[in-house]
């Protein structure tokens, strides 16, 4: 059984990810072949929803759904947050003003 703060914390971050791409829940859910009652059920963190349809949710927001073991969670969340003297992830897709192409 998945736990409602888990469900709440998967829907703010489709939220955010979905508002930072300019789309409507409509758009979100039509690329990702659900209802839009489907969808704003998962955003809002009232629904539970399979595994593919979330692949398909992240996809259709231009992210990708990664699997890892709960241990690594930490590790990864590190990863992912700015050092004290960079204001950047530690890993991104954006390149240093310093990399030469």
């Amino acid at each position: 059984m998945k736990s409602p703060e888990a469900l709440r914390d998967l829907g703010k971050l489709l939220h955010d990810a979905r508002r930072r791409s300019k789309l409507t829940q409509e758009q979100v859910a039509e690329r990702a072949g659900i209802s839009r009652p489907s969808y704003r059920d998962i955003e809002k963190g009232g629904a539970a929803a399979r595994a593919t349809t979330l692949i398909n949710v992240a996809r259709a927001l231009g992210m990708e759904l990664m699997l890892i073991p709960q241990a690594m969670v930490p590790g990864v969340q590190a990863l992912l947050r700015p050092s004290e003297d960079d204001d950047r992830p530690a890993f991104t897709t954006e390149p240093d003003d310093d990399d030469h192409a």
